[in-house]
């Protein structure tokens, strides 16, 4: 019987790496072509992908290009969950200078939930999870703690670090390459029960 491994993704962590990288043409990623490119091919077979994130109400652009993408997502198989922003104030004790910045809610909760939602109906026995935040050391720790025969690997984008707690309960760790993600990146149109334009600000150096 093959391994079933499941992807559990902090979406916004893995969106500010990506966004370092300074190739928005990244963002476009297909992460089930890519997760499936990271398990080992003839052991492992993947089975659920979670992506946790929220959409921007504040700026119509992003909100376009977000829901496009959670959309392209969604017909290859990978499951969004979605929380929302919140305006929380935020000021300097420089300048005395007060606003509202947006923070983004639900994500940690909703991706702590599935994790050992899944662990405990026995969707996986292999999970992969990628973030650098270290506030998923709890789910983890109980996840190792309670399923002791399950594996977890902590995984990152090039240029990000691991978070040293995760490595400390975690069975592996995993680097993303540049060149993987250049390999799993959605085609300009995807066609299905609804046809899928890619957004302009994605397009790749020099087009396709």
């Amino acid at each position: 019987m093959p391994i079933r491994a499941a992807f559990y993704i902090d979406g916004f962590n893995a969106y500010h790496a990506l966004d370092a990288l300074r190739a928005p043409h990244l963002k476009w990623l297909n992460w089930w072509a890519l997760a499936e490119t990271l398990i080992p091919s003839q052991s492992h077979h993947l089975s659920r992908i979670v992506l946790c994130t929220a959409t921007r109400t504040d700026d119509v652009g992003k909100q376009n290009r977000h829901r496009k993408y959670v959309a392209a997502l969604e017909s290859v198989g990978v499951t969004c969950l979605l929380g929302h922003f919140s305006n929380e104030p935020r000021s300097c004790r420089h300048c005395g200078e007060h606003w509202q910045s947006p923070v983004e809610k639900q994500g940690d909760v909703n991706l702590a939930l599935t994790m050992l939602g899944d662990a405990y109906e026995d969707v996986f026995d292999h999970c992969y999870l990628v973030t650098t935040d270290g506030d998923h050391v709890s789910t983890v720790r109980n996840i190792k703690n309670r399923f002791p025969s399950k594996s977890v690997t902590t995984v990152v984008i090039t240029g990000r670090s691991h978070n040293r707690h995760l490595l400390s309960l975690a069975d592996d760790k995993m680097t993303i390459t540049r060149a993987s993600l250049e390999r799993s990146l959605f085609p300009k149109l995807i066609t299905g029960e609804k046809a899928i334009l890619r957004p302009a600000e994605y397009d790749p150096p020099g087009g396709g």
